[in-house]
């Protein structure tokens, strides 16, 4: 099960790091400071051998980092550099290579592979990204340790809701 998580919180993190900035021709995009809400929605998550109790417990966790409100700064905005994000991998343990990277003019469609804590799997990330509203699909395919073949999928969506909130918000 913690490998199992490991992917996914490798599709989730890279998602999350990059979703402001444009890296082509297409033109820059970058996310509007202020108040951010992010849903998530576990599409399909296929698992041979897992448990269904252990599949509905992994969709509850997704599921449950749903309605997250984070605030960005127009300080951490401008830093925000996707194609740095996509460099570096996922948190500081592990690193992706891109056989496709179209960053621009309001979408993102890349794809490659990605390895950290000792697995490797296979990620692809296509949607929008907007000033106001990202709406990306995250797809990861990997080996489990009990053999056979995972695939998940994540719909990741996040919409500026306003300035940011006084109390209670967290930063990223």
């Amino acid at each position: 099960m913690k490998q199992i998580m490991t992917i996914a919180a490798l599709g989730v993190a890279l998602a999350v790091s990059g979703c402001g900035k444009s890296e082509n021709a297409g033109g820059t995009v970058k996310r509007e400071a202020g108040n951010w809400k992010t849903d998530i929605k576990l599409v399909k998550f296929e698992v041979p051998g897992m448990p269904e109790e252990m599949k509905s417990g992994m969709k509850q966790m997704m599921e449950g980092a749903s309605g997250m409100d984070q605030c960005f700064t127009q300080e951490q905005v401008d830093k925000e550099d996707i194609a740095a994000e996509l460099a570096k991998g996922p948190g500081n343990g592990g690193e992706c290579t891109w056989s496709k990277k179209e960053v621009g003019g309001g979408k993102i469609d890349v794809a490659g592979t990605c390895k950290a804590n000792g697995q490797t799997v296979d990620m692809a990330m296509n949607g929008t990204i907007e000033a106001k509203k990202n709406d990306v699909t995250i797809t990861t395919k990997g080996k489990v340790p009990t053999g056979g073949d995972m695939e998940m999928v994540l719909q990741m969506t996040s919409v500026h809701t306003g300035p940011c909130k006084p109390a209670g918000a967290s930063a990223t």
